[in-house]
Order: structure tokens, then sequence, then C-alpha cells
């Protein structure tokens, strides 16, 4: 099994988060969590997770609400610098920013390293393992287009919360699993989620 950052950011999306850590932690992945202040709260708005507390606290809640193995996630709040995450001698398989606020972006494109989340990615770019943001906004301004066409010209890879319709989505949580399928597979990480042109995917 691999291991992965998945940093969760105040961008509405965060049922993209959610779906993401629910297909890693059945696979058996083990992950580095971090959400922001306000990746937190809008977690809680937009999905049936409330983590609150300390780092030990939201740890234990998303253990459990996802009935992950012990041991298998370790959460870092996002002030917390002193995580292994923050260096590049923790080796990683890939990095997540999911949802990507413009915000995050404008950090990561400009190597501002204001908090964990921001320090982690710029770890990854430095240490040129894989970097996957999906920004969540519209419209996107020209400075939001510039950040992501730095980002993409230092090798990241940028998947953009805009679910296809080609397959016939019929609820929410299928255009929520087409954007987390091509997350999974610029992971390379094998799924159904994502359903390959001119292929249909069974309805639930």
């Amino acid at each position: 099994m691999s291991t992965y950052i998945i940093a969760v950011t105040g961008a509405s999306g965060a049922s993209y988060a959610y779906r993401l850590l629910q297909v890693l932690i059945k696979e058996g992945h083990s992950l580095f969590v971090s959400i922001s202040g306000d990746g937190l709260s809008i977690l809680g708005d937009e999905t049936n997770l409330h983590p609150k507390g300390s780092e030990t606290d939201i740890q234990s809640k998303i253990t459990r609400h996802f009935g992950a193995k012990a041991g298998q996630i370790t959460y870092f709040n996002e002030d917390n610098m002193r995580a292994p995450i923050a260096s590049g001698s923790t080796i990683v398989d890939a990095m997540v920013v999911i949802p990507c606020s413009m915000k995050a972006l404008s950090a990561i494109s400009s190597g501002f390293s204001s908090n964990l989340i921001e320090r982690a990615a710029d770890v990854t770019l430095k240490e040129k393992r894989k970097l996957i943001i999906v920004p969540r906004e519209t419209p996107l301004s020209t400075i939001h287009l510039r950040n992501m066409l730095t980002l993409s010209g230092l090798g990241c890879h940028i998947i953009p919360a805009m679910p296809a319709f080609y397959h016939h989505p019929k609820t929410i949580e299928d255009l929520v699993d087409f954007i987390v399928g091509r997350v999974l597979n610029c992971m390379e990480i094998e799924n159904d989620l994502a359903p390959k042109w001119g292929i249909s995917k069974n309805v639930r």
C-alpha cells in the first residue's frame, strides 16, 4: 500500500475530500491528513463529518468515522509546522489538496508556506513528487489562472472540480465520484468511479 498526504482547505467541495478519504481508507493506504480551520468548518457544513478538538481528537474521529485501521491515519493541524510532512525526509507517494481554495493555491504557487498544508505542498514540489490540486472556484480571475499555470509549469496536476455529464449522472454522488475518480487516476489507483469515455457506468 502507498502513503499519501490529503489536505483539505477552505473551499466549498468538502464532499470531494470526504469521498477520496473514504476510498483510500477502504483500499488500505496510509494517510497523512491536514485540514485548515476553514476546511474543518466547511467539512462540517457540507458532510456528516464534524471533526473538532485536538489533533488526537480529530484523528480518532476520522479513524472511527471511516472505519480505518489503527495507525492508518495520522492527522496534523495546519499550524503544526513540526509535523513530519513539513520535511522532505518523510517520503510519500503523492499529495492531494482537495478542495483547494484560491488562497491556498496562491500560497503554494508562490512558495509562501504560512501553514503546514502550504509547507507540505512546497516540500512535495521541491522533492519533485506528485502534487495534485483540485481547485474549486468560479468564475476564475486572471490571477487564479496565472497561479494554476505556474503550478502546471512545475509539474503539478490540476484537476478542477468540473464534473462531466457524458455518463448520465443520476445523483450528486455520481458527480462527486467523477472528480474523485479522475484524482485516483492521476494517483495511478485503479477505480471505476470515473467512467471511461464510451463506457457506461452502472447506476447505483
